[in-house]
């Protein structure tokens, strides 16, 4: 049983992941969640369609964040999986989740999000032209670093936790979603 999933129920947005989905005839996307993501849609509106990210939803909608994510943009988001969320004891989710604790809550989100349309192949570009290794500085305060693993995409937070991009460039209409494996913090 996922977490929250009476909370995640109500929620009105979804983000999603499962590794390296087919891409969608209709839409040229990779396939999120089982649902095809629309590159004309905003984040917000092809998150409602995906099945892997309950918790991200119940988490954007606590944190204030629907209508942010829905604006022009361009905004990179590095959508953890609800498995992502699953690694965090669900007693600190869901105070989490509470609204006293939307502040810490919104800058947790908002060290996934990046001021910029930052598809895979620019990404790696910039870790290449850095050496290996290439800063992200999110909208959040929180500088990730990007590195490449093999073919696969990392970030590591401020922590040294570190998230693997399973599905990449998900076009949207105010900007791209990187499906990753895990949530990311900011410098505790």
């Amino acid at each position: 049983m996922k977490p929250l999933k009476t909370f995640a129920a109500i929620a009105l947005v979804t983000v999603s992941g499962a590794a390296f989905a087919a891409s969608h005839s209709d839409t040229g996307n990779p396939m999120v969640g089982g649902a095809a993501m629309f590159p004309d849609k905003t984040i917000v509106e092809n998150a409602v369609n995906s099945a892997d990210h309950e918790t991200l939803v119940a988490a954007v909608k606590a944190a204030g964040l629907v209508d942010t994510l829905s604006g022009e943009g361009p905004f990179t988001v590095f959508a953890p999986t609800d498995d992502a969320f699953a690694m965090i004891k669900p007693e600190s989710l869901n105070a989490l989740l509470q609204p006293e604790a939307k502040d810490q809550l919104t800058t947790i989100l908002t060290c996934h999000v990046v001021a910029a349309n930052a598809m895979s192949d620019a990404i790696a570009g910039m870790i290449a032209d850095d050496g290996g290794m290439h800063p992200v500085p999110t909208v959040g305060g929180c500088t990730l670093q990007a590195k490449m693993d093999g073919d696969e995409i990392t970030l590591t937070d401020e922590n040294g936790r570190t998230a693997t991009v399973t599905i990449a460039d998900v076009k949207q209409s105010n900007g791209v979603i990187h499906v990753i494996d895990r949530v990311l913090l900011p410098k505790q």
